[in-house]
């Protein structure tokens, strides 16, 4: 059974640093607790209805890949046990439970370390222009989800709100120096490559993903969300192959249902039904239970 779904959070003993579309972000006794919602955005745009059970999906995913990507980098991730959290009053921690992450604070690089396995997305209508990637000459000939190996790194900006913007390699070198642009590079290709190699072996392909990260006490750590549905793009393994356009596991099915209406992408959001939100939810659902083997609630 679907859980209700859980769009706004007011957490009256922590101070709040900040709203996400999806994500509040709380600070307690020095730590940040990051509460999952279960908003969902499309276009940019916040929908009024939310997906029941999204936030426990990524949270227990981000969990799954943290505690499976830790030999690589570390990362922000101290517990997402609340019922073990004296500091948090016990009638709130019913809302926060599943959903909520307890981290180390970190000093967040302006990157979204963006890799990319196979053509699929703006990369692909950048490539059918250009034949390049965000300026990474690919062969000749590549289709729609065609794999790209090895996998290519296209960072973007960071940006507050509205929609990020490519950046070249030389654009991060710039913004966060020589040496944390190579390591971030190399961490974000490598965290890339575990994470496809586990999905394929559960009849899942990453085509692509984006991480975040931080640095503290000069140590670079992964921050925020890792290899979820809303960072990352699941395929079906044995629907890819050049030309195909495999069915995405994520809130694509969302973005159909807004791409058939006469919208304009821009605020106030349509309704959805219910059954596209329960579409979502499954999805969601779904590729937790693949990959994890445990269903998220």
């Amino acid at each position: 059974m679907l859980p209700q779904p859980v769009l706004d959070i007011e957490l009256p003993f922590a101070k709040h640093l900040a709203r996400g579309k999806v994500r509040e972000i709380y600070e307690l006794n020095g730590d940040l607790l990051l509460v999952t919602t279960d908003r969902i955005s499309a276009f940019d745009v916040v929908m009024n209805e939310g997906v029941p059970g999204k936030g426990i999906v990524l949270t227990s995913l981000s969990r799954f890949w943290f505690s499976l990507t830790r030999d690589i980098v570390d990362n922000h991730m101290l517990s997402t046990e609340v019922e073990t959290w004296s500091d948090v009053p016990v009638e709130h921690r019913d809302v926060l439970a599943g959903r909520t992450m307890r981290c180390r604070a970190a000093e967040v690089l302006p990157v979204e370390w963006v890799v990319r396995g196979y053509l699929t997305g703006s990369g692909f209508k950048d490539y059918q222009r250009t034949g390049a990637v965000c300026g990474i000459e690919l062969p000749a000939g590549f289709e729609h989800a065609s794999r790209i190996d090895p996998p290519i790194l296209t960072p973007t900006t960071k940006a507050d709100s509205g929609h990020d913007m490519p950046m070249t390699y030389a654009e991060v070198e710039s913004a966060v120096g020589v040496e944390l642009a190579a390591r971030g590079r190399d961490t974000a290709l490598a965290l890339y490559r575990r994470g496809h190699d586990y999905a394929v072996k559960k009849g899942f392909v990453i085509a692509d993903t984006k991480f975040e990260f931080g640095i503290r006490d000069g140590r670079l750590l992964l921050i925020d969300e890792c290899l979820t549905p809303d960072s990352s793009r699941f395929w079906p393994a044995d629907e890819v192959h050049p030309g195909a356009h495999p069915e995405s596991f994520d809130k694509q099915v969302v973005r159909d249902y807004l791409d058939g209406l006469d919208w304009d992408k821009s605020p106030p959001p349509p309704q959805l039904p219910d059954e596209v939100l329960g579409a979502a939810a499954s999805q969601y659902g779904k590729i937790h239970e693949t990959l994890t083997g445990q269903k998220a609630y």
